[in-house]
Order: structure tokens, then sequence, then C-alpha cells
């Protein structure tokens, strides 16, 4: 079943309506971004999301932040997963005290065998938990959050070794024909489900629907 992240959450209302439209993951952003989240409230919002489930994932994202303060962070908050944005190394990686999603940016022109490449490193790594890749798309400096889509077929063939996350430019419109095309281990949205750059409670429970149905 694929797996759906909902990301960048900045209120409990829309985290709960995450959990109860069947969220898998909740993504809370602490880099710098208009959806950036400070440690204490990403507490109080994952305290409110784990007494409704202990189902749901949380995640918290980070861009090349020391990662002293990442595992810091982790504990405080309860973190169940840490997403890397940035230009963190896979030997970086390895002293992450958690599970791991590991971005893979896919500017204009990478191949599927350099993408293959990439995420080969990863399941090579002898890490402490879990890694996942995610495959986000990649304007100017920006390090995700850009709204894009890529070539959504590089995603399906560079998962071969481990497994895959697709984000950039999904919405509820087109994430069903991803889901029933590339058949992804997961997906990711964030600015597809927002209202005028707020979470949006229905296009949240649309999203998640359109992904289910898909299946």
């Amino acid at each position: 079943m694929t797996q759906v992240k909902i990301c960048g959450i900045k209120e409990e209302y829309h985290a709960l309506a995450a959990v109860e439209a069947g969220a898998d993951f909740i993504g809370f952003v602490f880099a710098p971004s208009k959806r950036q989240v400070s440690f204490a409230r990403a507490h109080e919002i994952i305290n409110a999301v784990k007494g409704r489930s202990n189902a749901v994932k949380t995640v918290g994202v980070f861009v090349n932040t020391p990662v002293q303060e990442v595992n810091r962070v982790a504990e405080y908050c309860q973190l169940d997963w840490i997403q890397l944005s940035g230009d963190e190394t896979w030997d970086y990686c390895r002293e992450i005290e958690i599970p791991i999603i590991k971005v893979v940016h896919v500017p204009t022109g990478k191949t599927a065998m350099q993408i293959i490449a990439e995420t080969k490193k990863g399941s090579q790594l002898s890490l402490r938990h879990g890694l996942i890749c995610l495959l986000d798309s990649q304007g100017g400096t920006a390090y995700g959050g850009t709204g894009q889509a890529f070539n959504w077929q590089l995603a399906k063939e560079a998962s071969t070794s481990l497994p895959i996350i697709i984000a950039g430019g999904l919405t509820p419109q087109n994430v069903g024909k991803l889901v029933r095309n590339i058949r992804p281990w997961g997906v990711d949205v964030s600015s597809g489900i927002e209202t005028n750059g707020r979470k949006d409670a229905v296009k949240i429970r649309e999203f998640i629907q359109t992904v289910r149905e898909a299946q």
C-alpha cells in the first residue's frame, strides 16, 4: 500500500485532520522556510497526534543541521523519523539515531542511472535504523517545497535498491495517476494541499482518499 506523508504541518488542527484521514507520516519543517515550525510547537502538536494514534509516524525535516542538534531535537520532539533535505553525506547518516528519509534532489537532466547510483550508496551503508529515499524536484537554490514535478518514471526505475517516496508538484488532482502508473512506495505532499499558503483540511482528506482509491 502506498504510504502518504503530509508535510509542512504547523497547526494541530491540520495534523489531526491528516491523522483522521489516514496519513501514514506527518512532517514538521525545522529548516528555514515559510512552513518552518518551532521545536516547542512541534512538540505540542506531536503530543496531540500520539494521543490520537500510535500508527502515524512523525518526521522532522532538517537541512544541513549539525548531527548532534538533529538527534537532540528528535528526542525532545519524540520524532519517529528524520528527513535530511540538504547536502548531508551518507557518512553523516550513520550518526543519526532514528530511521532516516534521505532526500535525493532531481534537477533537470539528472538520469535514472545517476539516481540509482546514489541510492545504492545508501543501501550499502550500515545504518543504525531504517532508510527510505525521497525524490524531490530541485529549483534554483531551494531544497524542497518548490511545488514542481519531475519525471516520475525516474522514480520507478530507481526503486530497485531502496523504498522510494515521490515528492514535488503533487496534488489531489494528479496523485491518482502517479499511484496507478508508478506504484511508488510513498508519496509526499505539502504545497499541493494548501489554500492561500495554509494547509487545507478538505484538500488533505481529498489527497489521501485519492491515493487509497488509486490502489
